[in-house]
């Protein structure tokens, strides 16, 4: 098990160390969870009462947090700090194991020395695999695949024909690369749906993620192209030549129908959809459940269906809640409005009479 001093981790992180430095810590593990020997976290001084309660041997805190029972580490953000302590405590030294021997290899692979590929793995023709790949179980690699280095390909994840991989991409559990894109033609005589050839590919650029069960489909022309640092979560649809800037997030269930592109850092909430050919500038937010319909500026925050600025679509959700309300009193001031109409016009039809 892989063990640090709480200086070691300090300097990781860039943070300052309250206590003893030469603490060495085990693990990262949560404030109800943690043991003696690991490290845990808040993230707010107003967690120090249930700080008091841990067995944990030392803490990550905000650099506001000055003192307590047990060695601190000071950062500036608890969260970002966290996670790279953890990944650096988790990650464990490659060990090459090789290619098992009921893992199915085709003609002309130029593979690595330096890879592990499970048993019953299907690789197939001219497929160029680089270092410290690790291929789990299940995993299907088409003919003239190209995977980087640090690469990880969990069980029954399939990369298709003529795809490529940068380094350190993770395709999780059921992950499909370079599957069909949606598209065909329709004949307006008979109804028929001819199917358009999906001739394109797919790149996923260094460090990408691709969640458990998520489709990126290959373009029907050119590429679909999934740039640097994009983290895709599980269930999500990415259709054929749709380009997804650098550090953009798709969280569960969302999706983009063909052609749609999105900048640098923006985010899609869980179940959002952006439609075909729109484009997402850079830092664009798309609340969950909502439906982009229109090209949307850098920087929008967004929701709704069709999607519109935030605070507009709060304000119309929250008037879409007293509706009925609202249509009882509409009823109420029209039957008030006939009656004062009728009385006018009896009032008028007396006068008139007069004369």
């Amino acid at each position: 098990m892989k063990t640090a001093t709480l200086g070691e981790l300090a300097a990781l992180v860039n943070g300052k160390v309250i206590g003893n430095s030469l603490l060495r810590v085990t693990s990262l593990n949560s404030l109800d969870l943690a043991e003696s020997g690991q490290l845990t976290f808040i993230n707010s001084i107003k967690l120090a009462d249930e700080l008091l309660g841990s067995k944990a041997s030392a803490c990550i805190v905000p650099s506001n947090y000055l003192e307590a029972d047990i060695p601190l580490l000071q950062v500036e953000n608890v969260d970002l700090a966290s996670a790279r302590i953890h990944n650096y405590l988790l990650k464990e030294k490659f060990q090459a194991t090789g290619i098992h021997d009921r893992a199915v290899i085709g003609a002309d692979c130029s593979i690595s020395e330096q890879v592990s590929i499970a048993a019953l793995a299907g690789i197939g023709d001219r497929v160029h695999i680089g270092d410290r790949v690790k291929i789990a179980s299940g995993v299907v690699i088409g003919d003239d695949v190209r995977i980087g280095d640090d690469c990880v390909l969990h069980a029954n994840s399939v990369v298709a024909y003529g795809c490529t991989l940068g380094k350190r991409v993770t395709l999780h559990h059921g992950a499909t690369i370079g599957s069909d894109g949606f598209g065909f033609a329709t004949d307006p005589k008979t109804g028929i749906h001819v199917s358009k050839p999906q001739v394109g590919t797919v790149q996923l650029d260094d460090d990408v993620q691709i969640g458990a069960n998520s489709c990126v489909d290959r373009a029907a022309f050119g590429t679909t192209h999934v740039k640097s640092g994009v983290r895709i979560d599980n269930q999500v649809m990415v259709g054929h030549n749709c380009v997804i800037g650098e550090n953009s997030i798709l969280v569960g269930q969302s999706g983009m129908a063909g052609s749609s592109t999105l900048g640098r850092n923006v985010i899609l909430a869980a179940r959002a959809a952006v439609g075909g050919h729109i484009h997402l500038d850079d830092g664009v937010m798309v609340a969950a459940l909502s439906g982009v319909h229109n090209d949307q500026k850098k920087g929008s925050v967004v929701g709704g269906i069709p999607a519109v600025d935030i605070k507009k679509w709060g304000r119309a959700a929250t008037a879409f809640t007293r509706l009925p309300d609202m249509i009882r009193e509409v009823k109420r001031l029209r039957k008030e409005l006939d009656r004062l109409i009728s009385e006018l016009k009896s009032s008028g039809d007396k006068v008139d009479q007069e004369k």
